[in-house]
């Protein structure tokens, strides 16, 4: 599976929500579409989905367009409906026949689809009283019913309780197993439980696309953190006027040493210091900004 999104660009009136947006996916990914609200990922994910037409670009699945592969996408709205008067099983088998699917084949599949995503024992409970992360389990019940390689999830947890929000999250990490995820989101913390791949979209335009390990690498700093105790700080005035080190900032409870060659100095500045007799409560080397520091970098404006 190849999923090719070329040069996006989508208008309404005076805003541009997209602005020459292109990216790639293949089998098997699980990527996180991040950005603030109001960044276009809504309006990209229903572009992907054949819901909204492109201004400018085309989006190729498999080397074809979008809205001749459609059986083979899976598309889960932030607020997906139904029928509240229907039960799980009459939803989907509506829901199947709509798409094509044939009825013999609806009553083998609905079943197994209802185990799989927690609801078997609700399949004669009509949804009207269903919870939000219950309904949140049938839409995507509902998206996998035709078998898709591809499915996209838009903000798929961001209105469920906490409850609501584990259940559709572990369910998500079953998914992934076998299905390809496009997954919209601005809760980094959910991106980075279940994603391997960020795309970073800010004001319509792409302004990062990589891996969680290649993110973490990319800001991995040239620095020591230290935490020492306050009777000690006198000793970083000695530090400071090393050749080696660059700078030394206050950060969290103690200090960042900024230096050359981290591996190299870090074995300088522990010995000086156990021959100053410092006690080290702290001494890391490398200090790596966390997913979520390195997003508000990325999408902040300072």
């Amino acid at each position: 599976m190849r999923l090719e999104i070329n040069n996006i660009t989508k208008r309404f009136k005076h805003k541009t929500a997209v602005h020459h947006f292109s990216m790639e996916m293949y089998s098997n990914e699980c990527v996180g579409l991040i950005g603030p609200n109001g960044a276009g990922k809504s309006t990209l994910i229903q572009i992907i989905a054949d819901i909204l037409n492109a201004d400018e670009g085309n989006i190729l699945l498999d080397g074809k367009k979008i809205s001749t592969k459609k059986n083979q996408i899976g598309y889960l709205p932030q607020y997906p409906n139904f029928f509240s008067w229907m039960t799980a099983y009459e939803t989907l088998l509506f829901m199947g026949t709509l798409s094509g699917i044939a009825k013999n084949i609806l009553q083998q599949d609905i079943p197994l689809i209802l185990e799989k995503v927690g609801l078997a024992n609700e399949s004669q409970t009509k949804v009207g009283i269903f919870s939000g992360g219950m309904k949140q389990r049938l839409g995507i019940a509902q998206a996998l019913l035709h078998k898709p390689t591809i499915i996209i999830m838009d903000e798929p947890v961001s209105a469920l309780d906490p409850i609501g929000r584990r259940e559709v999250l572990n369910l998500m990490k079953e998914i992934k197993k076998d299905t390809t995820i496009l997954l919209s989101t601005h809760i980094l913390g959910d991106a980075e439980e279940i994603c391997e791949r960020f795309v970073v979209i800010k004001n319509g335009q792409k302004i990062e696309d990589a891996t969680k390990s290649d993110l973490l690498n990319r800001n991995q700093e040239s620095a020591i953190y230290i935490a020492i105790p306050k009777e000690n700080f006198k000793w970083l005035q000695k530090v400071d006027q090393f050749p080696y080190v660059k700078k030394i900032v206050s950060y969290e409870d103690g200090f960042k040493i900024f230096v050359n060659e981290p591996e190299v100095n870090a074995s300088q500045l522990l010995q000086f210091g156990l021959d100053e007799k410092v006690c080290f409560t702290k001494f890391e080397i490398g200090i790596k900004e966390s997913l979520e520091e390195i997003f508000l970098s990325l999408v902040v404006d300072v």
